[in-house]
């Protein structure tokens, strides 16, 4: 009866999470979504504990209790622009988790319960539970290790990068793949002692133990170098990706244990997070590969307002009252929202100057571009928390041909997205990537502190355009000023 009703339990779980995931697809229907994922995950964990009696019912309780104020505190308290590196952060310690219940596990099999280390994953003291591990056990207990590892520093690089405590610039040293190339053959060899010492040594469990010790430490210094020679501009990439493999590691950790629910839910957070990872490889129209051995971007120290390209090209500047007058008669406004936005918790008052142009005649539309923030989906998530329709967002693939039909657009802290390098100059590191054309509206405002270059590094040719102007200033200000000066005419 126990075993039906956690079958049942996971069934559950399972629609829930794949209901869940289907809504995600939409901004509208997203917050739902994940509700209902949510709710299948604390069925799934609940089913798991209480039903096989790992712990007590007060020890359930008690752990919901702290782990439900924890996320709380976060989702609270953590700033929109901090939001990638907990996202970093959340996938790290997904993976270790995964890494650790596996390595578990092999504890479980070998340790004796007369033994002075003890670490187990269920109640029991069968027969069974002290056999040696099957071979196709324990490879699935060596890709949940390597690979939960791996996720696990790679995640805090990254966490790093986002956050400026580590350089966005790619960091290498001479024979650095090459020492990763043989950590990673360490790593197998240390799988490979793993997967036969369980099978071989059933009784002499120091060399399996020691095998997954130095898994371990392998593969959480190959996760360090993996992800440290990646360059800033590319880590919306590796967070997608490091989601992937928490993924892979979750369901390879499900396979070990016999756990449905595991398996299922980490099979499909890997593969969405691998879909997601070649589409925004797509929109940058770079292969995974490049991004991962490219070395593309990083930290950059632009010059202030007035910096010119070295053939003399200046930019010409404006001010919010030029600016307001502009939008206030135009037919059409575009506003593309970027980190500067995001930087500037600038969110709420883009909105609100929204509302107003759209009380004056205005039609006003957000043009998202699928890379733009420093996370997939941070442009839509800082809008949705301002309240902003999700029928006026719009995909660059939905609104690049009204750019030329566009009297103002307005970009808002966006950089490399604009470029028009990537349409015109082939040694630039973006040439080819899709960007959004607003260099083809009537005019262009861009809305930045200084004249800094964006996360690549690069020169933005859109600055020096002649229907380019620039309003430099802190974004929440300039946009405050822009909805003061609307409102008086």
């Amino acid at each position: 009866m126990t075993e039906t009703i956690i079958n049942l339990a996971y069934l559950v779980a399972a629609v829930l999470f794949i209901v869940g995931l289907k809504r995600l697809q939409s901004p509208a229907t997203a917050r739902t979504g994940n509700r209902i994922s949510a709710v299948g995950m604390f069925i799934a964990v609940v089913a798991t504990l209480f039903l096989h009696r790992i712990i007590t019912p007060i020890e359930l309780v008690v752990g919901i209790a702290i782990g439900s104020i924890i996320g709380a505190l976060l989702a609270t308290r953590v700033k929109m622009t901090a939001m990638p590196e907990l996202v970093a952060v959340l996938n790290g310690f997904g993976g270790l988790a995964s890494a650790l219940v596996a390595a578990a596990e092999v504890m479980r099999y070998l340790v004796t319960p007369e033994a002075s280390v003890v670490v187990t994953v269920a109640q029991t003291t069968s027969a069974a539970a002290l056999s040696p591990l099957s071979a196709v056990t324990a490879f699935t207990v060596f890709v949940s290790v390597l690979v939960g590892m791996i996720t696990f520093s790679g995640s805090f690089v990254a966490y790093g990068k986002l956050g400026g405590i580590i350089s966005g610039n790619p960091i290498s040293f001479p024979g650095m793949r090459v020492l990763s190339a043989l950590l990673a053959i360490a790593a197998i060899a240390s799988g490979v002692i793993l997967i036969v010492g369980t099978g071989a040594f059933p009784g002499e469990p120091d060399a399996v133990i020691g095998g997954t010790v130095a898994l371990c430490v392998l593969a959480f210094i190959l996760g360090i170098l993996l992800v440290i020679p990646i360059g800033g501009a590319d880590m919306p990439v590796v967070v997608s990706l490091l989601n992937s493999y928490s993924g892979l590691a979750a369901a390879a950790a499900g396979f070990v244990l016999s756990n449905t629910a595991l398996i299922v839910s980490g099979a499909l957070v890997g593969a969405a997070g691998l879909i997601l990872t070649m589409i925004m490889c797509e929109a940058m129209n770079r292969s995974l590969l490049n991004v991962l051995l490219g070395g593309f971007g990083g930290d950059s120290s632009g010059d202030g307002a007035g910096a010119s390209l070295a053939d003399g090209q200046s930019v010409t500047e404006t001010t919010a009252d030029d600016v307001a007058i502009l939008m206030s008669y135009a037919r059409q406004v575009v506003i593309v929202p970027g980190y500067g936005m995001a930087v500037a918790q600038a969110q709420h008052q883009v909105r609100e100057l929204a509302d107003v142009l759209a009380e004056k005649g205005v039609t006003v539309k957000y043009a998202i571009h699928s890379v733009a923030g420093r996370m997939p989906g941070h442009m839509n998530v800082l809008l949705a928390e301002a309240n902003v329709a999700y029928d006026h967002l719009y995909e660059m693939d939905d609104i690049n041909n009204e750019f030329s039909m566009t009297d103002v657009s307005l970009v808002i802290g966006a950089n490399d997205v604009v470029n028009p390098a990537a349409r015109t100059d082939k040694s630039s590191p973006i040439y080819g990537m899709p960007i959004l054309n607003v260099d083809q509206s009537q005019t262009t405002i861009v809305l930045k502190r200084s004249m800094r270059p964006g996360y690549s590094g690069i020169e933005n040719e859109l600055f020096y355009k002649d229907n380019t102007r620039m309003l430099f200033g802190d974004a929440r200000e300039s946009v405050q000023k822009l909805i003061q000066e609307v409102k008086a005419l």
